[in-house]
């Protein structure tokens, strides 16, 4: 953002150097990049009057003229009179105009910080020149070389043409970044009053500046304008004002200044002051030739498929879909917030115009900007948030600064097209609020005056304050944007360096993370690795795994054609790494992850409709050498000993079940429904998740290896499911016995009844000393009738030594109660 000192002071008074007020701005305003001093370009340009002119004997396209600078330069050849003989090509060059000078030993001011080229006297076919006069284009004010640009002010003949339009001026470049939240700031109007505020001084923006700026009169032949805005959530203020009989031509010299020296190039009176008010008040405007509109219509709507627009520049330009434009009611005239097209553009012909001044989404005009490449000065402004309450101050005043410069009047009503403007919030908070965070001991009445300097309303009960924003700013909401105005203005300089009081007493414990952790440690100790997978997936590896693509959220922006969906399980993600680590020589290994799924299955959170998160923990487990898988058992029960030890970690208990259908879940469609369990808490009666095997297409998809199991369970639902303070169990200090017991029973008997009969027997029969648990070793298939279940009592006490006698007791009366109840015979 290029800003002119001389065009801040127009409305500020600052009576700081240029170095002090380049400090001020860097410490409260902006980071600056570079300051430029204009005036150095002009320093040795004068102004001149061409006494005579006629044309040159040599040249039928020259002239020579003679000028009179006052006799201010110095080491000039001069005639007789004290005259300066030019040669000059211009064909608008005459007697008595008023001209800029270029004299021997000058430095065109265009060249300046290029490649300078100085000029010098020389003899241009016969006639001795002494210097050149210049047209804007070697000053560095526009594009036209095509004659003299005529001084169109009274001066004093050898004044410097920087004195004559006031070009001593400085440019200070300030990053655009530290505007990103200030609109306001990208128009001098913005600047001056940020300059006045950090000085301490009142500030007062211009009469026309305000919310409720009255119409225009009607003073001109009326014509016929229409407006239809089709997406007024995406343009919420659509403005347009016809103006006819201008006449069209170069804009006043001072005016050409005022756009060069902030990196703006001139163009015509017209298309000229619609930049001049985007650069004073940051509001962008558009005029457009009324007599090239076919309906007599503008309309706002978002683009097609396929239409295309040729660009003020002569580009052309293929518009992607979606895009905002601007339409004559049929065909798009002007990208909407960026650039206007030139079917309707502004040229020397024109008469009519309208003049649009509109508000366009920033997200939208950021999006159309970086798909089309095109990152115009009112795109920059757009996409920082304009206010659209200054909508019709700013193109009520431009369009009497058109009319006073290039003549017409107002030809209809301005047609407003609001759509719901914002409201300006009332901030509530006390100066002590302020002062604890900023570590100051400001007066209410200090940080009032700090915030009625920049124009906001501040009602004040002692040290209570009700405040509230101008018009213009779009970035106040909260207290805290209150606190960092007050730090701003007065100087964060003037802060102290210590930091502010905090409260040192330690965070809560957050539950949910120290049980994770105490679930890594668990499984890493058993044996397990943990691996961190993408959280997004593709589709195909949902769909290898058995899972409906269409159960998933889909991301619009993915990052990456493999990172398209919101995973369903963790399961998936486990399975694709187990065949590129059997390739890496990892012949028997344990996967586990604890991570977040998302499903379209249950419903969103809350009135923000975001995706419901399940906080989920799985495991892999594979072995790829069926000599070592024999020895292990099944799979299944490989992997269920991981949750069992988990379990007895956790002081809980597991209960497996099995599926007797495959249930209509992403967690469960994986695996094989005849060799799957549900796993559910035995003190809670909560279901927490799956245990099995994989079905066979899986494992094709997946190539894993036969032998192969896994499981998955909820987190959140682990957690609730534990119990509350455990008691401490002591260890025996005498020897531990380990006794085997073996049970035939009938094949329509399960595992899972079997272990808990015998639990409970256990439970019933064993003394009050006694501590002893249960632990599962196999099973086998004595013939279609009957399975043997073999387990391992371990069982101690805490008085004395145990004898055979004791346990084998233990035993007779378990196998008694198995008997009774599952009609089970010991072997």
């Amino acid at each position: 953002m290029k800003v002119s000192l001389n065009w801040v002071q127009e409305f500020a008074e600052i009576d700081l150097t240029v170095d002090q007020l380049v400090e001020k701005i860097g410490t409260q305003l902006g980071a600056v990049d570079s300051l430029e001093d204009i005036g150095k370009k002009y320093e040795s340009t004068v102004v001149v009057e061409v006494r005579n002119c006629e044309k040159h004997p040599g040249a039928d396209k020259l002239s020579v003229c003679i000028v009179d600078d006052g006799g201010v330069v110095k080491g000039v050849d001069r005639l007789e009179g004290g005259y300066v003989q030019i040669v000059c090509g211009a064909p608008n060059v005459r007697a008595g105009m008023l001209a800029a000078w270029i004299p021997p030993g000058a430095v065109v001011p265009s060249t300046l910080g290029k490649e300078p080229f100085k000029i010098e006297a020389r003899e241009i076919r016969g006639v001795v020149s002494n210097g050149m006069l210049a047209s804007a284009k070697e000053l560095g004010l526009g594009e036209s070389h095509e004659g003299l640009l005529e001084i169109d002010v009274k001066v004093k003949l050898g004044s410097t043409f920087a004195d004559a339009y006031k070009l001593n001026d400085h440019i200070v470049d300030i990053e655009n970044k530290m505007f990103t939240h200030r609109p306001d700031c990208f128009g001098m109007l913005g600047v001056a009053r940020e300059l006045a505020g950090v000085q301490m001084r009142s500030f007062k923006s211009p009469d026309w500046y305000k919310q409720d700026s009255g119409l225009p009169t009607i003073v001109a032949t009326s014509l016929k304008l229409g407006v239809d805005n089709e997406i007024p959530e995406l343009v919420p203020r659509f403005c347009l004002l016809p103006i006819s009989d201008i006449q069209v031509a170069p804009s006043p010299v001072w005016l050409q200044a005022k756009l060069a020296n902030v990196g703006v190039r001139p163009i015509n009176n017209i298309v000229d002051i619609t930049n001049y008010f985007m650069l004073e008040t940051g509001q962008p405007l558009h005029a457009y030739d009324y007599d090239k509109l076919e309906t007599g219509k503008i309309g706002v709507r978002l683009s097609s498929e396929g239409e295309q627009l040729k660009l003020i520049g002569g580009k052309d330009l293929k518009i992607q879909p979606g895009a905002i434009v601007i339409t004559d009611g049929h065909k798009p005239i002007g990208l909407g917030g960026i650039m206007g097209g030139a079917n309707t553009e502004v040229d020397d012909s024109t008469t009519n115009i309208v003049i649009e001044c509109g508000t366009f989404d920033m997200n939208a005009t950021r999006r159309t900007a970086m798909a089309h490449g095109l990152f115009t000065d009112a795109a920059t402004r757009f996409t920082k948030g304009q206010s659209p309450l200054q909508n019709r101050a700013v193109i009520t005043k431009a369009a009497d600064d058109i009319i006073r410069i290039a003549g017409g009047g107002v030809a209809g009503a301005l047609l407003d097209k609001t759509f719901e403007l914002p409201h300006l919030p009332v901030v509530s908070l006390s100066a002590k609020f302020i002062n604890e965070r900023l570590g100051l001991e400001l007066k209410a009445e200090q940080i009032e005056k700090i915030l009625t300097n920049v124009e906001f309303k501040v009602s004040r009960q002692r040290d209570e304050l009700e405040i509230t924003a101008p018009f213009w700013r779009t970035d106040i909401e909260i207290a805290e944007d209150i606190v960092e105005e007050v730090g701003r203005l007065y100087g964060y300089d003037h802060l102290p360096l210590n930091l502010p009081g905090r409260d040192l007493s330690p965070a809560a414990k957050d539950k949910t993370l120290d049980f994770k952790q105490r679930l890594r440690g668990i499984m890493s100790a058993a044996g397990a690795n943990e691996v961190l997978t993408y959280s997004f997936v593709h589709g195909s590896l949902l769909t290898k795994a058995g899972q409906n693509p269409a159960d998933a959220y889909k991301l619009r922006n993915a990052l990456s054609p493999d990172l398209q969906y919101y995973r369903l399980s963790l399961v998936p993600s486990l399975l694709d790494k187990v065949h590129s680590n059997i390739k890496q020589s990892h012949d028997k290994f344990v996967l586990f992850e604890l991570g977040k799924t998302h499903n379209k299955l249950h419903p969103t959170n809350g009135q923000e409709k975001v995706p419901k998160e399940f906080d989920t923990l799985a495991a892999v487990l594979a072995i790829k050498d069926l000599a070592v898988a024999k020895n292990a058992g099944a799979a299944f029960y490989h992997a269920r000993a991981f949750l069992d030890n988990l379990a007895n970690r956790l002081g809980i208990s597991f209960v497996y079940a099995p599926l007797p259908q495959m249930p209509d879940m992403p967690i469960v469609r994986p695996y094989d429904v005849n060799r799957t369990a549900t796993i559910s808490i035995k003190e809670t009666n909560t279901f927490v998740g799956i245990v099995g095997e994989f079905r066979a297409e899986v494992g094709t998809g997946f190539k894993l290896p036969k032998y192969c199991a896994g499981f998955e369970i909820g987190v959140t639902e682990l957690l609730s499911g534990l119990p509350g303070a455990q008691l401490y169990v002591p260890i025996s200090k005498y020897p531990t016995v380990h006794q085997d017991i073996t049970l035939a029973v009938s094949a329509d008997k399960s595992f899972a009844e079997v272990a808990e009969c015998l639990e409970t027997q256990l439970t019933k029969n064993k003394a009050k000393h006694l501590v002893g648990t249960l632990r599962p070793l196999g099973t086998y298939k004595k013939d279609n009738d009957k399975f043997n279940y073999s387990f391992r009592l371990v069982i101690s006490s805490y008085e004395k030594t145990l004898v055979a006698e004791e346990v084998n007791a233990l035993l007779d009366k378990m196998a008694d109660g198995a008997k009774t109840h599952l009609n089970a015979i010991r072997v």
